[in-house]
């Protein structure tokens, strides 16, 4: 891949990824969707450590808008902090086992249809989230037992075309947090996730394991910072959306968008094009 072909490509990554992180429409299932369209080798692990870059992108973003709440978590009594640390131990352990598995399904020939499923699943859980909400005459404060739920679904987030920001909000809703906690400890819960799986695949790349080396050049990984850049620009756009919407609990249309989508991904499955 040529230079110039690598930076345009990684712009159009780095700003649906922006866009997709904190908007719940799953940002792992439509850069995994894009990197088939736009003709990326899918193989050697490269799939999964250009996502977690430009999850790094969009990690930038979440630190300056919630730079307040960052430093408040390191304050004392901590439960805050301590809620985010376990919240994020399901997601830590499934990542470190599965997460090569979870890579190399989606990245062979059934890929899309999983993305097609996935992106179903999460159409689903936003229309259940908005019934909830919308019906919901009461609310808690977040406490162990919502941080916990949350960090199960995050879990399940995953799988590219699972939102992590829909399914973590799908369980603060169902466990009936307030929106603005829901939307506050949803994206803090994106910060360790992301530092942790940018630590193993740093790892993989210093030391790669025999006959494990990362499938990309020296375009790909300019590219890709270029991307980063327009990651966290986006991104900080999308976190301002998104916390109106989740206000308002309106997702009937991300859902419908996904239904849209999903079947794109069934029809360009069965058609072998992809």
């Amino acid at each position: 891949m040529s230079l110039w072909e690598a930076i345009w490509k990684s712009i159009v990554l780095g700003t649906v990824q922006g866009l997709t992180e904190f908007l719940p429409v799953s940002s792992s299932g439509h850069l995994t969707f894009l990197q088939r369209v736009l003709g990326y080798d899918l193989a050697g692990g490269g799939m999964m450590f250009t996502n977690i870059m430009l999850h790094f992108g969009t990690l930038i973003s979440v630190c300056i808008v919630f730079r307040k709440d960052i430093r408040n978590l390191f304050r004392k009594p901590f439960i805050t902090l301590l809620m985010l640390i376990v919240a994020t131990i399901p997601a830590g352990i499934v990542g470190l086992l599965c997460n090569d598995y979870i890579d190399a399904a989606f990245a062979g020939k059934q890929g899309m249809l999983y993305l097609a499923i996935c992106f179903a699943v999460t159409a689903l859980m936003l229309l259940v989230t908005e019934l909830v909400a919308k019906n919901r005459k009461k609310h808690t404060e977040l406490g162990w037992k919502n941080s916990i739920a949350m960090g199960l679904m995050q879990t399940v987030a995953l799988f590219p075309g699972i939102s992590r920001s829909g399914s973590t909000i799908f369980a603060g809703t169902v466990s009936g947090t307030k929106p603005e906690k829901i939307a506050k400890f949803s994206f803090l819960m994106s910060i360790p996730i992301i530092l942790g799986s940018f630590a193993v695949e740093m790892k993989d790349i210093v030391f790669p394991a025999e006959g494990a080396a990362l499938a990309l050049g020296v375009n790909e990984i300019v590219g890709m910072l270029v991307g980063v850049v327009f990651a966290a620009v986006s991104g900080l756009f999308a976190i301002k959306v998104m916390l109106k919407i989740i206000n308002k609990a309106n997702y009937k249309w991300f859902s419908l968008y996904l239904v849209l989508l999903s079947l794109t991904c069934f029809w360009l499955d069965a058609l072998a094009v992809l």
